[in-house]
């Protein structure tokens, strides 16, 4: 395994990450232990998980992931071996069930902070992310940033990053980052830590892949010159860079076919994209998901990639993809199919 530290700080973290998302709702409790052991065994000291999971999110399975981190937890003994990742839900009115008010005051947070450690038996979080934003951005599938009038976001970021200061103070969380931000939001934190000494963002969780890489306009260049690692979420594309579904087969239990709600990894686009990947891949004896994985590991403003499986398969498939390097060549001729197709599944 390979290893780096989160952004400022001496927290050691593998290169890949182990999602776990799949747990309570894809993967059974048993299943969820048995990726954790072997993650560890193989030398993946870093876990991500949230309040929400698992996916797709429902009421029957709120904060079912976290429970089954804990439980596992509780039975190894080896919580001090994990740097741990979790994450607040922000406002959405389909998940009015997790709390009274899903936004990110102080009480919220508590709230949120609170349960979380109580799932996963633990009582400290390394990593503390902010879900989605509060304010009504591009995000979840939606290429650009559209005005909308009902938006009726305030700035609060100082009380925010204020609130999370008192949690990293009382020991619940050591360090704290973003996800599926964007460059003004990531910024705008930046900004607020900066100018009154409040705690600062080291990471953002954000969606990158080769069949979508719009982290690097904008976003790359702030966390290369500002220290702000990225932690790259879906970089399989739901499984569509496995390859698996250029074959014809069905694949009933796979993810994008059991929520169609992420249909954007399914159009013709990211299809002839993934064909032209896997045929770079063929040409340079790699299987795709080797390509697909090796190329985000080699980005220099990635801190670790989140992989997340349904089988022990997929899950030692991935591990392994650490000791892929890819060529100038292949890189180029990435390049090329980016600029062909670019960026078919925001």
């Amino acid at each position: 395994m390979k290893y780096t530290t989160l952004p400022n700080t001496e927290i050691k973290v593998s290169k890949i990450c182990l999602g776990t998302m799949t747990f309570g709702e894809q993967n059974t409790e048993a299943e969820g232990h048995e990726q954790m052991d072997y993650a560890l065994e193989q030398g993946v000291n870093f876990f991500d998980t949230a309040e929400m999971y698992s996916v797709p999110a429902r009421e029957e399975t709120y904060g079912s992931t976290e429970r089954i981190l804990g439980t596992w937890f509780k039975k190894t003994g080896r919580r001090e071996e994990v740097v741990l990742a979790s994450k607040i839900g922000g406002p959405n009115p389909n998940f009015a069930y997790m709390r009274d008010t899903t936004d990110f005051s102080a009480a919220s947070i508590k709230y949120a902070l609170d349960n979380s450690l109580q799932r996963l038996q633990t009582d400290y979080i390394d990593l503390y992310q902010l879900h989605w934003p509060e304010r009504k951005t591009n995000y979840f599938g939606q290429r650009g940033f559209k005005v909308q009038e009902e938006d009726a976001w305030v700035d609060n970021i100082h009380a925010v990053l204020d609130t999370l200061g008192d949690f990293i103070k009382e020991g619940k969380i050591k360090q704290i980052g973003l996800s599926n931000e964007t460059p003004w939001g990531i910024m705008r934190f930046l900004e607020e830590s900066k100018h009154h000494n409040l705690p600062r963002i080291k990471t953002v969780q954000n969606p990158y892949s080769l069949l979508n890489r719009l982290y690097e306009t904008g976003s790359a260049e702030i966390g290369y010159r500002e220290n702000v690692g990225l932690l790259a979420y879906s970089p399989m594309a739901f499984g569509v860079l496995s390859g698996k579904f250029l074959t014809g087969e069905k694949h009933p239990k796979a993810r994008i076919n059991l929520f169609p709600q992420y249909s954007r990894y399914n159009s013709a686009q990211c299809t002839e994209a993934t064909k032209l990947y896997q045929e770079i891949a063929r040409k340079n004896g790699l299987s795709l998901t080797e390509l697909s994985l090796a190329f985000i590991e080699q980005q220099p403003f990635v801190t670790s990639t989140i992989i997340g499986a349904t089988t022990m398969e997929q899950l030692k498939e991935n591990i392994d993809t650490i000791q892929v390097s890819l060529s100038d060549e292949i890189l180029k001729a990435i390049d090329e199919v980016q600029a062909i197709i670019p960026d078919p599944a925001p």
